[in-house]
């Protein structure tokens, strides 16, 4: 597997030194001209969509082509004929009964995007949110079961509307760390036994850059396959989304290399105009403990150096919510809104009780 190498990572003394690759000056677009129409009836909305100053990368229209290709809609509210409020939603079928909505594969958070309300408005924001929230729910479509992780930006107003309308409201977390004033100043941020780890693993690895994303993908799989799992995202998806990225600079994928050149762990970042997102990582099952966390680091630089937050995606376990804390950052709650059917649950029940069976009577 040939990798491409490009720049390396820094490390505090006594570590060893790295040169760093200056940060991308190219600007971002502003959102109006990156919104890709599906169709021709909602490329008069472009420019109107320009003051939904807060989609997340997430949320862009690009992003959801990729991953959700024409399964994903949105539901928009406008205030004459301005666009203050949308949505982003898929439907596909759950078997041949049933309309289902989740997030699309790869895609971490959606949930409503609201324009602030207007100056002199009679109304707090969080009535305006509450209000415009509830329009946007009543354009969501009858579906046996919906389930929406938001980003944090979601608040308890738009939490409120979907409570008020009957969906399950609950909380995950995230953890977020701001970007560090210089690089002394995020050293002194990771606790002891971080710092013990970055530092052995600097001694034994390089961190590079890699531009061939189907060197990625490829490594993400043949870990997978070591551990006898597949990659549920699908490999199609995965390398059409990460071209995607690169494509348009949204993101950058780093490695660790071990002395011989060879790849050890790797992680794809992603970005928009306020967080890097630390969006997939994989490691050989035989490789230091540490490599991973220095791919951290090396991650808390890159936003840094664009002077963006860093989301660490999500905690999903009590071991990987240790393991992040020693990097730093807060706990940031994100808001989930699920609705089912009944018997849409039953058969999901039932469906999950079987599989075990069917899986033993192949075997």
């Amino acid at each position: 597997m040939t990798m491409e190498k490009r720049s390396t990572s820094t490390v505090p003394a006594p570590l060893k030194p790295h040169t760093v690759k200056a940060p991308s000056t190219a600007a971002q677009p502003p959102i109006s001209d990156r919104f890709e129409s599906k169709d021709s009836s909602e490329q008069s909305e472009r420019i109107e969509r320009k003051g939904l100053t807060e989609r997340s990368i997430f949320h862009e229209p690009w992003w959801l082509n990729a991953t959700a290709g024409d399964n994903w809609h949105v539901a928009v509210v406008k205030s004459g004929d301005a666009i203050i409020a949308e949505m982003p939603y898929t439907l596909i079928k759950g078997g041949r009964l049933w309309r289902v909505s989740y997030l699309p594969a790869i895609t971490r958070t959606l949930g409503p995007v609201i324009k602030a309300r207007a100056k002199g408005s009679s109304h707090s924001e969080w009535r305006h949110r509450l209000d415009v929230t509830r329009k946007l729910i009543e354009q969501l479509p009858e579906c046996a079961h919906f389930q929406q992780l938001a980003d944090p930006r979601v608040s308890d107003a738009e939490a409120a509307a979907f409570m008020l309308a009957g969906f399950n409201v609950s909380v995950r977390f995230t953890l977020r760390l701001a970007p560090g004033a210089n690089e002394d100043y995020d050293w002194a941020r990771l606790d002891y036994k971080t710092r013990n780890r970055v530092r052995r693993a600097a001694e034994h690895f390089t961190v590079e850059e890699i531009a061939n994303v189907d060197a990625f993908v490829d490594f993400y799989e043949s870990n997978l396959a070591a551990r006898d799992r597949g990659n549920h995202y699908g490999s199609g998806l995965m390398r059409h989304l990460l071209n995607e990225v690169m494509t348009r600079k949204a993101g950058m994928i780093i490695g660790a290399f071990d002395e011989d050149g060879s790849l050890v762990a790797a992680t794809t970042l992603v970005w928009d105009r306020s967080h890097v997102y630390y969006l997939l990582t994989s490691r050989l099952e035989s490789a230091h403990g540490g490599a991973v966390s220095l791919l951290v680091w090396r991650a808390m630089a890159i936003a840094r150096d664009r002077q963006l937050e860093l989301d660490f995606d999500g905690v999903a376990t009590a071991g990987i919510l240790q393991f992040l804390a020693g990097f730093g950052g807060r706990l940031v709650q994100r808001y989930e809104f699920e609705k089912i059917r009944p018997d849409y649950a039953i058969f999901r029940r039932l469906r999950t009780q079987m599989r075990p069976r069917a899986k033993a009577r192949s075997e």
